[in-house]
């Protein structure tokens, strides 16, 4: 019986999607952590939002880019559990660093439930553990 390879998987903020988009030298290393067949591309659901927002000041075509995110990646949605853990998590990190968003919880607990490595270039990630900090 042949055992199918375990992918290695990797959640991308907003910040590394725009990146990517954008062709900049960083959203080049975001391409080949894409590009590799042996890893998983996840985006977390409210990071649609955020990356959507984004797109649309920058008055870029919002569905085409969308639907390049869809084809390559997965959505992780939650439950009700998850949003508690993402809620407690992101009370404990504000105590410490006054300007730590919710988003910004809800990528690094998506990462922490999915065992997954997060590709950002947000400094509030800077000294975590599976953060590629770009």
């Amino acid at each position: 019986m042949k055992r199918r390879a375990t992918l290695t998987k990797f959640i991308l903020d907003t910040w590394a999607w725009v990146e990517y988009f954008e062709g900049t030298d960083k959203g080049e290393i975001v391409k080949k952590i894409i590009e590799d067949p042996k890893n998983e591309i996840i985006i977390n659901i409210v990071n649609i939002s955020e990356l959507v927002s984004v797109i649309e000041r920058k008055n870029i075509d919002t569905n085409k880019l969308l639907d390049v995110v869809f084809s390559i990646s997965t959505i992780y949605y939650g439950d009700k559990d998850f949003s508690i853990y993402v809620g407690k998590r992101h009370a404990e990190i504000k105590s410490k660093i006054k300007d730590f968003g919710l988003l910004d919880a809800f990528v690094l607990s998506t990462g922490d439930k999915l065992n997954a490595k997060i590709v950002t270039g947000d400094p509030h990630f800077k000294n975590r553990k599976n953060v590629i900090l770009l």
